[in-house]
């Protein structure tokens, strides 16, 4: 086993909240400036400085030194994703989704045959790329599950990814040698004394266990890893320096796995809470510019929860990845079981009116990056 020395936590807990709160809200011009020489190599005291209020009085050049940094890195290319519901089973009481377990909403879990009419429906958009979503559901929605899905629509895609429950190494192991690449683990929250009112039962109230989740990812072998928060619980910047902190020490540690970052705004949703910490269009657009100044290899994603006017600007000032055309309930697709939506979508636009707003605006659409053969 590894020494807890060794793993995250022990990296966290040298920051306190408040103090880190209070070091970002010190930040001043000159803080900002030094930051921004860095351009893409940044440390976390100088992310720190590009999160700051100083930071949002200077957003105009850190938007041009981004763009920058992102076509010198990335190109003028865009991955195109989209998500698939597998289940909406949770045994989780979480106070922002919709799959919360005392919601009282019919509870759905695909089976083979309704995962394949959603695949068929996926791949006439073009897609070759999925990401596999469900609620937190071990007992009827766990390893065995997804690995036997996983297999089952392998065949179809390139690329697979997976956003569900935080697992044990052994079984992110079965899963990668079952096909998955890429992994998403969000902590929500890093403010670990909030932490439980946000998630009052279940096992996603085990604040340590979600935190130590990306060092069993990495020590599994994890081809590519997303992190994030849900922005609107708690200060945005204070837990956006922790997520860059965590993104720091992963690329340390298991410097053969790639990072993704994902900027999850609360959405409305039945029986949800209201954002306690609103962040505003321009506070968002920030933040993606500090990610993007402070790591130029991280990937930036942007999910249908921003609204089509967001997402027309903000592709041309760090992001790398979309989706498009998703639906966020299991069978959305093609089954219509009219299960509830996780959460509200914000941008209906088609997966094709996506790729030509990205081709009008100087950027190729990519639907696949990435193949398993690279991985031999």
């Amino acid at each position: 086993m590894t020494a807890t020395t060794n793993l995250f936590r022990h990296v966290f807990d040298q920051y306190s909240w408040d103090d880190v709160a209070a070091r970002i809200y010190a930040s001043t011009t000159s803080d900002v400036e030094r930051a921004m020489q860095k351009a893409g190599n940044g440390t976390p005291e100088d992310f720190m400085a590009l999160i700051s209020p100083a930071a949002e009085r200077m957003l105009e050049p850190m938007a041009q030194l981004s763009h920058q940094l992102t076509l010198h890195r990335f190109g003028h290319v865009m991955q195109m994703y989209i998500p698939l519901y597998l289940s909406n089973e949770c045994q989780n009481i979480c106070t922002y989704c919709g799959f919360s377990l005392d919601n009282k909403i019919a509870r759905i879990t695909l089976n083979e045959e309704q995962l394949l009419k959603e695949v068929e429906v996926i791949k006439r958009y073009g897609y070759d790329h999925v990401l596999l979503v469900s609620g937190e559901a071990n007992q009827s929605v766990g390893t065995d599950y997804f690995e036997k899905m996983i297999a089952l629509i392998r065949p179809y895609f390139s690329n697979i990814m997976l956003e569900v429950q935080p697992l044990e190494q052994f079984e992110y192991e079965r899963l990668i040698n079952a096909g998955v690449n890429t992994v998403l683990v969000y902590q929500e929250t890093y403010r670990e004394e909030n932490y439980r009112q946000y998630h009052p039962k279940g096992k996603k109230s085990n604040f340590n266990y979600r935190l130590q989740t990306p060092d069993r990812l990495g020590m599994a072998g994890v081809h590519r890893m997303g992190l994030g928060v849900l922005l609107g619980l708690e200060d945005w910047r204070v837990d956006s320096f922790y997520t860059a902190l965590h993104l720091h020490y992963l690329e340390k540690h298991y410097w053969k796995t790639k990072y993704s970052i994902s900027f999850p705004r609360l959405r409305p949703a039945l029986g949800c809470q209201e954002p306690n910490h609103p962040i505003t269009d321009r506070q968002l657009v920030q933040l993606i510019c500090a990610y993007r100044i402070f790591n130029e290899n991280a990937e930036l994603s942007l999910s249908t929860r921003e609204s089509p006017v967001f997402r027309n600007h903000a592709v041309k000032l760090g992001i790398t990845s979309i989706s498009a055309g998703s639906r966020t309930d299991p069978g959305g697709y093609a089954a219509k079981l009219q299960a509830l939506e996780q959460f509200e979508i914000a941008d209906n636009r088609s997966p094709a009116a996506v790729a030509e707003m990205l081709i009008s605006n100087g950027y190729e659409p990519v639907w696949k990056d990435w193949d398993r053969v690279f991985a031999v």
